[in-house]
């Protein structure tokens, strides 16, 4: 009938079908609601897809927001996301590398304040067991709290110190300034040993250390580390620890430069690091 709606005038089509003109209406209504739901699936669908998984009903409407350029209701996507069968996965635990203490322990200076005003003002650290057909892999990490950005990292099938070295290395050639700069750890091991601490000194970088067996303590790295496993290594099955190394550097590539954060106002933190300065 709409399709006649553009030949024939409206009161002789609704005589000949017998419909009242409200109800010629509600469905006119009901059909184009339709036809928008249809169309914020297939969205929805697509960056599900292009993000492998990854995005729960929040982040895929923090999405369409900026794809649309429209006020999307983010309980209209959380209903169309289980209508669908979209959901994320459940995070699981994570590797510890403390053994008492072995060294110095640091004072906990960063006391929980994940909030940092510019970049490179905190960062904050801790290494991660990856489980492979009987292999291991280890990713030692370090994140800049302004925007969660992973400022360096080093894979290792060993989790020694050479690996936290070869990434402290990585993380001074990116640093840009000279401004105070504290960088927070677990009490592990390789933290509490005195060529760490030697580390810091030399670039005039202060440390800080959880207190003994509390994680929330370090809960942005802890946020990063359940992220990363329940986005890549539980989504599929690795066959060799080269190709889950391989996927590890990818994925944080596209953590740091793609997949956005609601506390960053819906940008990757490279977006948000990037982003110009409000006049």
């Amino acid at each position: 009938m709409l399709e006649l709606r553009q030949q024939h005038a409206l009161p002789d089509l609704l005589a000949i079908s017998g419909l009242a003109r409200s109800t010629f209406y509600y469905q006119a209504k009901v059909l184009a609601l339709g036809d928008r739901r249809a169309s914020l699936k297939a969205a929805i669908q697509a960056l599900y897809d292009r993000h492998k998984g990854r995005y729960g009903y929040r982040r895929i409407t923090a999405a369409l927001r900026r794809q649309l350029g429209e006020a999307i209701n983010h309980k209209l996507v959380q209903r169309l996301m289980q209508s669908m069968g979209l959901k994320s996965l459940v995070r699981p635990k994570r590797y510890r590398s403390y053994r008492g203490e072995v060294g110095e322990v640091a004072p906990n200076v960063l006391e929980r304040r994940f909030k940092a005003d510019e970049p490179e003002q905190k960062w904050v650290t801790d290494v991660t067991e990856f489980k492979v057909n009987g292999e291991k892999l280890y990713l030692s990490p370090v994140m800049d709290l302004y925007n969660r950005e992973i400022v360096a990292f080093q894979l290792d099938v060993q989790p020694s110190f050479k690996m936290v070295r070869a990434m402290l290395d990585k993380a001074w050639a990116r640093r840009r300034s000279r401004r105070p700069l504290v960088l927070h750890s677990d009490q592990g091991w390789q933290y509490q040993m005195s060529a760490f601490r030697r580390q810091l000194d030399e670039h005039q970088v202060i440390q800080s250390m959880s207190r003994k067996g509390n994680c929330l303590d370090n809960a942005a790295m802890e946020s990063f580390f359940a992220t990363l496993k329940s986005e890549l290594f539980h989504l599929k099955q690795f066959t060799s620890v080269d190709q889950l190394r391989k996927e590890v550097a990818d994925y944080i590539h596209y953590y740091n430069n793609d997949r956005i954060m609601l506390k960053l106002k819906g940008l990757s933190p490279v977006q948000y690091r990037t982003q110009p300065l409000a006049a």
